[in-house]
């Protein structure tokens, strides 16, 4: 069984910050890619910010240099650190995962959510 649980959303005021974090557990034997996405009321969710095995980053155009993703592997934790944060930043951020997880002596392979933290940004 595979949980991603987030952490770290809240209540900040334009220009301020925040930093969201996604531990996975289970029984996880690799995780490939890890990403957040960001949902607002009435609109569809948006891909925010993705993290390669590898470390290559990708990040929607509107949070480019304001937004970094990072990965901990030795944790299974991804973090997205918010910079500079506007009122059109508010919204629920959900945690995704693409991992190798183990059951007996197979691997598979799956896609995984987190259950969303509310970032809010306003005076």
């Amino acid at each position: 069984q595979v949980q991603l649980v987030e952490s770290g959303g809240g209540l900040v005021q334009p220009g301020g910050s925040l930093r969201l974090s996604c531990a996975a557990s289970g029984s996880i034997f690799s995780i490939n890619a890890m990403g957040w996405y960001r949902q607002a009321p009435e609109k569809q969710r948006e891909l925010v910010a993705t993290i390669t095995s590898g470390g290559t980053t990708n990040y929607l155009d509107s949070v480019n240099g304001r937004f970094t993703i990072s990965r901990d592997d030795a944790k299974n934790t991804v973090y997205l650190q918010m910079f500079s944060l506007k009122p059109e930043d508010t919204a629920v951020y959900y945690c995704n995962a693409d991992l190798t997880y183990l059951r007996g002596i197979n691997r598979f392979r799956d896609n995984y959510w987190g259950q969303g933290t509310q970032v809010t940004v306003s005076s």
